[in-house]
């Protein structure tokens, strides 16, 4: 119940904000441009909240919380009085009309440099670009990657945290082409190399986010030494007679390197004797233990009921803080909105051209969902987070698709070329185009949010 309110409020806070910053736009620049608003709406449908102010504008807030508009004095819309036809918005020229329509988009580019410069003021926590594992038979193992490699840049970009890295190799990856990686070997003082990783024969796809593992590189994490910590009563480990503080050295003649190998060994091993090596109190013992099989998600998997002990590592050989001051701050936020600008265009382009998968879409129960989780981790997840969605509305919205921002754009491009508006009848297809282009796009976002959570579920 908690998780759902706070998914439930960071949600209305976000939609909240980024509604009323690209509403906003649009506001703004019809009244410096001399343009009568008649009707500034956050939400659609009943108004529950409304007040008129001295121009004659009515500001509304209403019921469903999923959008807004911003309606202004058009005579293609309804009648307009002799003496108001100077405000008219079709009155005005068209470059005038088409800076009224780019506010609205520009607007939430502007917000999201607004709260990634916000982020960075916080301070924001990253994963060190260190690999841990290097998965075999993978373009990374053929690239010549080694536990330890500090990644420095990708295709001449530095990468600062792992997920830089990551948003980094995702165009690379989906593309299926070669990348430069700059790394720092742990073994090598001074030099860096670089490892060129092939990704042409990579089965990868944009709507899965782990391209680290595909490519087959795990990120080192704080490493947990393979050490009975806890031995669990009536499991297959009690059974061996396996005790705390034994040294688990090798499974089936396979050596363990920490105590993540140990775990996929009893995994892979349901039902299946394993023959374990291990060291206790100075002697090396071998015992031999049957994992019970459980069912996990649909997937029979091997366990015998062992817990490692405590992880002692310190904080920052794994993680670092990006914390700026003012200026600094604004310099980073501008190479991050220019990265995730990059990256939202070849995601959105790809779909359109159907080298992404639909799947990529999400709705506003994802979008709350994704709210409350970085809400609760803190106020610079929430600001990454408000901070791509800004960026992605204000780019969607720039899309030229009719009703969206970007096709009356396209229709005022048509304007300024032919020297008058195209036919009504043509632009109200258009319309009627967009309608169901936009209706379609909602139900497969619906449709992409519920089978996430039945999936998930």
């Amino acid at each position: 119940m908690l998780n759902f309110t706070w998914s439930v409020g960071a949600f209305l806070v976000a939609i909240g904000v980024l509604v009323s910053v690209h509403e906003f736009g649009h506001f703004w620049a019809a009244r410096r441009a001399g343009v009568k608003v008649l009707r500034f709406s956050l939400g659609f449908g009943r108004p529950l909240w409304r007040r008129v102010d001295r121009h004659g504008t009515e500001f509304v807030i209403a019921a469903l919380p999923l959008g807004g508009y911003v309606k202004m004095l058009d005579e293609t819309e309804a009648p307009v009085p002799a003496d108001q036809l100077a405000q008219a918005f079709n009155r005005k020229p068209v470059w005038t009309r088409m800076v009224v329509v780019s506010a609205g988009p520009v607007a939430n580019l502007l917000l999201a440099w607004l709260l990634y410069w916000a982020m960075f003021m916080v301070g924001i926590y990253g994963q060190r670009p260190v690999v841990g594992q290097v998965l075999p038979d993978t373009p990374a193992a053929s690239a010549g990657f080694r536990s330890g490699d500090e990644l420095r840049a990708v295709d001449g970009r530095s990468v600062r945290t792992w997920e830089d890295a990551t948003l980094a190799l995702l165009p690379a990856a989906i593309d299926g082409r070669r990348v430069a990686v700059l790394v720092q070997p742990a073994d090598a003082q001074g030099s860096s190399q670089e490892r060129l990783l092939d990704m042409s024969g990579l089965a990868y796809r944009a709507e899965d986010p782990d391209v680290m593992r595909h490519l087959g590189l795990a990120w080192r994490g704080p490493r947990v030494e393979a050490r009975v910590g806890e031995v669990v009563a009536g499991g297959a480990a009690e059974q061996a007679e396996m005790r705390v503080g034994d040294l688990l050295l090798a499974a089936n003649g396979k050596p363990l390197a920490d105590w993540s190998d140990w775990v996929q060994a009893v995994r892979a091993s349901p039902e299946q004797p394993l023959r374990v090596r291990l060291r206790r109190a100075g002697a090396e013992l071998e015992l031999t233990l049957t994992p019970q099989a459980v069912d996990d998600g649909g997937t029979r998997i091997g366990r015998v009921g062992l817990a490692p002990q405590p992880v002692t590592a310190r904080f920052d050989d794994y993680y670092l803080r990006l914390h700026y001051g003012p200026l600094v701050s604004a310099r980073e936020a501008a190479g991050k909105l220019r990265d995730m600008t990059v990256l939202t265009g070849e995601v959105i382009g790809r779909m359109l051209s159907g080298s992404a998968s639909s799947r990529n879409i999400s709705g506003p129960l994802s979008i709350a969902q994704f709210a409350g989780q970085s809400a609760r981790l803190g106020a610079a997840q929430f600001l990454s987070f408000l901070g791509l969605v800004s960026l992605s509305l204000g780019l969607l919205n720039l899309l030229p698709v009719p009703v969206l921002d970007g096709g009356h754009l396209l229709y005022y491009s048509a304007e300024w070329v032919r020297g008058r508006p195209l036919p009504e009848r043509l632009r109200a297809l258009g319309q009627q185009v967009g309608l169901v282009a936009l209706l379609a796009l909602t139900v497969l976002a619906f449709f992409n949010d519920i089978m996430r959570l039945l999936f998930r579920s």
